[in-house]
């Protein structure tokens, strides 16, 4: 007979280790569930918690007057989906739906198929949709059998620019203003340059989510309040932006250019009241131009820069007349050409021709480039110390650094100092008639407008408030007596008033107008030699309601213009450049309310460092 295998005292052992390890257990439990049980629930609220950023409304921007609306933000539902929700058979089936409803073809209606029908759990599907569009999905997916479904209606901010350009499909002052890319950022011009400003702050909220990362109603709360974004006024008046945009394209088609720019500023504020170029863009369309030309954004009134030519002849004048090495009367002989660097350079004027005894007026208003190089010549004993006064009067006058106006992508131009790699005579006489630089637009305007306003270099703006605040004038000192810049402007006068070309074809009735032309030739680097046919055209001048005062300066560019007229010393183009200056001077002066009565120039306590 076999005996007993089972034990009462074994029994009783692994009994009492069963209550042992229970009585832990359950104590270990309480601990957890009693004594941490607040700690235990904030990690799982921790855990589960998220927090996002509602963005801020984007200001707006406005014209001067402040009721010309040139910028805006609007909202538009975004249509997104989460195809693994609905079986492959309802996916094909909204996909199908969507695609007519839509109007969507080729390419797009296949490419919305591919996303609805495919695995994922987000896809977006269009965006920008109208309020209508939006009403008839909302409309589609709901009630009982509903033709659409697992779709996700999501608002976000889109920009809008309400007002059409002086062009075909372009919108007003696109160049200045920019554009703001989907994820709220400012590109280019203003919208680049002020995004802080515009883009506010955004909202923080923190909230709750399930498993599968859902937001949970009800457990949103705001961590941080954001600001919204402050509304701009611009300087720009939009009439004549509108009316300055048209005499660019008749402009640009007229003389078969590359590109035509403009500015209209104030000399005394530097208030920009005009400011374009074309061909221009659509900034409600950036992004099929960012796919296909994304060259047109580039800004040439601040962002490219060219050979000047002769209207930097109003800078040597400025040099000259300033260290007292040439007087308006002297006298100087125009072989019509000058053999420099002891005969291994020489310069031409642009007819090669020799011309009587001049004074250096009309040096500068017949545009004698020979004359320019010898009054250059005569600044310093040595080409090295003739070099160093010009190249001071070039930095005197802004060149070579940013104006610091308030739009995105500013260069500083291209000039070359002295001090780093000496000038040969050749160089000095280039530089002397506006060879060898690169400039831009802005520059030549805030140049002139010294000359202009008696001797104050301001800096050009083109925001005149940020909310509520104006934006004040800012002066980078003076650069010149009120004498000399009296004697500039009076220069300025001289050229228009002796010259018959421009005389026939840039005085205004009733108006005193001045100014400085400049072609110059184009380098193509890519073939190492001067583009056939194609030229630079510049000019910059004033306009003045009584004499000695002028009320506007307005910078001209025509980029690789293509004359008509090609003769030795003469070169025409369908409208030439003080034509178009003629044009909009014309139009600025007959703007209504936009010349302010008084000119105040900026005074010390404007000064900037």
């Amino acid at each position: 007979m076999l005996g007993r295998t089972d034990s009462r005292v074994r029994a009783l052992l692994v009994l009492v280790a069963f209550v042992l390890v229970a009585g832990s257990l359950g104590l270990r439990l309480a601990y957890w569930q009693v004594t941490r049980r607040d700690e235990l629930a904030a990690m799982a609220v921790h855990q589960s918690a998220t927090s996002y950023q509602i963005p801020a409304k984007r200001g707006s921007v406005y014209d001067r007057t402040g009721t010309v609306l040139l910028a805006t933000s609007v909202s538009r539902d975004r249509l997104a989906a989460n195809p693994k929700l609905l079986t492959p058979v309802r996916r094909s089936q909204v996909a199908a739906t969507l695609v007519a409803l839509l109007g969507l073809s080729g390419d797009a209606a296949a490419g919305l198929t591919t996303l609805m029908t495919s695995e994922s759990e987000y896809v977006v599907l269009a965006r920008e949709l109208t309020p209508e569009m939006s009403d008839q999905i909302r409309s589609l997916s709901s009630g009982a059998n509903p033709s659409l479904s697992g779709l996700i209606l999501e608002p976000e901010e889109l920009r809008q620019y309400p007002q059409p350009g002086g062009g075909p499909s372009t919108t007003l002052a696109a160049h200045l203003l920019g554009f703001v890319n989907r994820a709220g950022a400012g590109q280019y011009g203003v919208e680049q340059f002020y995004q802080q400003e515009l883009a506010g702050t955004p909202t923080t909220v923190a909230a709750q989510q399930d498993a599968s990362g859902n937001l949970i109603p009800d457990t949103s709360s705001i961590v941080e309040k954001g600001n919204p974004g402050q509304d701009l006024t611009l300087t720009i008046d939009a009439s004549l932006q509108m009316a300055v945009e048209q005499e660019l394209l008749s402009a640009w088609i007229a003389d078969r250019a590359k590109r035509v720019s403009a500015v209209v500023m104030d000399p005394y504020s530097g208030e920009v009241y005009a400011y374009a170029s074309y061909p221009s863009y659509d900034a409600n369309d950036y992004q099929q131009l960012a796919n296909t030309d994304p060259g047109v954004f580039v800004d040439p009134v601040v962002s490219t820069v060219y050979e000047p030519g002769s209207v930097f002849k109003m800078m040597t004048a400025a040099a000259v007349l300033q260290a007292g090495a040439v007087r308006m009367s002297t006298m100087f002989n125009d072989p019509g050409h000058l053999v420099l660097d002891n005969g291994r350079t020489y310069v031409d004027d642009a007819d090669k021709l020799a011309k009587p005894r001049m004074t250096f007026a009309n040096g500068v208003a017949f545009s004698r480039n020979v004359v320019a190089a010898q009054a250059a010549l005569k600044l310093g004993k040595t080409t090295d110390a003739a070099s160093a006064k010009l190249y001071a009067e070039w930095q005197n006058l802004g060149y070579g650094r940013r104006t610091g106006i308030d739009v995105a992508d500013e260069v500083s131009g291209l000039v070359n100092d002295p001090g780093v790699v000496p000038w040969r005579q050749i160089d000095l006489a280039n530089g002397a008639f506006g060879q060898g630089v690169a400039v831009t637009p802005i520059q030549l305007a805030q140049a002139y407008g010294a000359m202009l306003n008696g001797g104050t270099l301001v800096q050009p703006r083109v925001v005149k408030a940020i909310g509520n605040t104006d934006t004040p004038p800012i002066s980078h000192g003076r650069v010149m007596t009120a004498t000399l810049a009296a004697t500039l402007t009076g220069l300025m006068k001289h050229v228009i008033a002796t010259v018959p070309l421009y005389r026939s074809r840039t005085l205004i009735p009733g108006f005193e107008v001045g100014g400085k032309t400049g072609t110059a030739q184009i380098w193509d680097a890519s073939k190492g030699h001067w583009k056939v046919n194609l030229f630079n055209f510049s000019f910059v001048g004033y306009i003045a309601r009584t004499p000695a005062h002028p009320d506007l300066v307005i910078a001209i560019r025509i980029e690789e213009g293509t004359p008509t007229v090609i003769r030795q010393g003469h070169l025409e183009l369908p409208v030439m450049s003080f034509e178009l200056f003629r044009r909009i001077a014309h139009d600025a002066i007959t703007t209504p309310y936009l010349i302010p009565d008084v000119q105040v120039v900026p005074g010390p306590s404007t000064v900037a460092p």
